[in-house]
């Protein structure tokens, strides 16, 4: 996720270079050769730039928002499970009777939840697992395609056997479970997120729009200046552009780049706060992002 400081414009910059190249060529080409024969004839009237660019304005409006609000999604869903997976450590501290298996049996439950958390992050972004998760299936002696769906399953495991072992009142047990639900809904949440691509053929006819602007906004523009056109020539689309690169930074929040929701960063939050309510060994406090970003 991006930090409020110390945003990289290069960053941006490196995304649409190509992009950049293109139309800062054409743009030379275009606006020195719009002062000699054949080309200097050619003219197209102002206004159908100004339709193009109207119509592309509002094309990228609705693309933009749509982006947002896939990504804002995304954040409110991790916010969720990090309330979520702190409230499910409370309701065992709580609920549960006072005696030698109760620490034993939160602290499984704070590992467990911890490792899902970490579990999940690396299976939306499709990257290897980490040690940690690797170490913790191993010492379970179970695995599965689908590592957060399986802890989950050992969620309600050791719930039932606490439930026999304590008897316990069917309220506690169901306000437990509601919360294991909606870990198991967050899940779902992000999956579906996750796998649902956005339309392709609407950035295409983004991009198809943004070149048509390019290519005629020069024979619009005055021949008295050709500096100056050449910089408005090359400004515009790539102002265009830039905000399509922005909406197709967002559409997508867990791909592993600095724009995704920070998945690494709130599992590591997670897990320092259930080690603490669990009264496990503490974890050092990670230092702080020297980049533009957190993970």
């Amino acid at each position: 996720m991006l930090l409020k400081k110390n945003i990289s414009i290069v960053y941006f910059l490196k995304l649409i270079k190509w992009d950049v190249m293109a139309i800062t060529l054409y743009s030379i080409m275009v606006g020195t050769l719009d002062h000699f024969a054949f080309f200097n004839d050619i003219d197209i009237p102002l206004s159908v730039s100004a339709l193009v660019g109207t119509l592309l304005s509002l094309l990228l409006a609705f693309r933009t928002s749509q982006s947002y609000e896939r990504w804002w999604e995304a954040r409110n869903i991790w916010g969720a499970i990090v309330n979520d997976s702190r409230s499910l450590i409370r309701q065992l501290i709580h609920f549960l009777p006072n005696d030698d298996m109760k620490t034993q049996y939160i602290q499984s439950f704070a590992i467990r939840q911890y490792t899902w958390c970490y579990a999940l992050t690396e299976g939306l972004r499709k990257v290897p697992a980490s040690d940690k998760v690797d170490s913790y299936f191993k010492a379970l002696g179970a695995d599965s395609d689908n590592r957060p769906n399986l802890l989950l399953t050992k969620h309600a495991e050791a719930m039932a056997e606490i439930t026999d072992h304590y008897q316990l009142d069917p309220n506690r047990q169901v306000q437990i479970d509601n919360t294991i639900v909606k870990l198991t809904d967050a899940m779902g949440k992000c999956e579906r997120i996750k796998n649902t691509v956005f339309p392709r053929s609407y950035s295409v006819m983004i991009h198809f729009l943004i070149y048509v602007l390019m290519t005629i906004l020069p024979f619009g523009l005055e021949d008295n200046h050709y500096i100056v056109e050449i910089m408005v020539a090359t400004l515009v689309p790539v102002l265009f552009i830039a905000i399509e690169r922005t909406a197709i930074l967002m559409q997508d929040p867990f791909e592993n780049k600095p724009t995704d929701t920070p998945m690494s960063s709130l599992s590591a939050t997670i897990e320092r706060n259930l080690t603490e309510m669990a009264e496990l060994p503490a974890h050092p406090k990670p230092a702080e992002a020297g980049t533009f970003y957190v993970m």
